[in-house]
């Protein structure tokens, strides 16, 4: 079977829990991204998104100068293995109701984002169709 390392995106930039919201927005900007992991000490201590920015940023009038700590999700990093069985990680989003996943190595480090468009292009529009669906129903029964 395929594993998460044969899927997955090896060139993630990263941002430091101190650095502003603007910093991690422009490094969005550059890198074509709309999430970037939080990395302290060699370990992923959170993600931010552009929706985190748009919700805890834009809307509630703080400043982009902010340290990105303010404005990134902690609690739970939903995470794989490198060599996690891909369909496995696939089913671990659906549940989640999450369109990616960071990727650690053995050591626990940073290796890698998963993104429902990485599965896609490896392993056939049918199973993406069908996780993308299990995520929207959740999330219409949720609201």
């Amino acid at each position: 079977p395929m594993k998460v390392s044969d899927a997955m995106t090896s060139q993630v930039s990263i941002a430091r829990p101190t650095d502003s919201i603007r910093q991690v927005a422009q490094t969005m900007a550059k890198v074509e991204s709309g999430v970037v992991p939080v990395v302290e000490d060699g370990k992923v201590v959170g993600v931010v998104t552009d929706r985190d920015i748009v919700l805890r940023v834009v809307a509630e009038g703080r400043s982009f100068d902010s340290p990105v700590s303010e404005a990134m999700s902690d609690g739970e990093v939903l995470s794989v293995k490198e060599d996690d069985v891909l369909a496995d990680a696939t089913a671990k989003m659906a549940n989640n109701q999450v369109r990616r996943l960071i990727v650690l190595n053995d050591a626990g480090a940073l290796s890698g984002i998963l993104s429902l468009g990485d599965v896609a292009k490896d392993y056939g529009a049918k199973q993406v169709g069908k996780t993308l669906e299990e995520i929207s129903q959740e999330s219409d029964e949720a609201q």
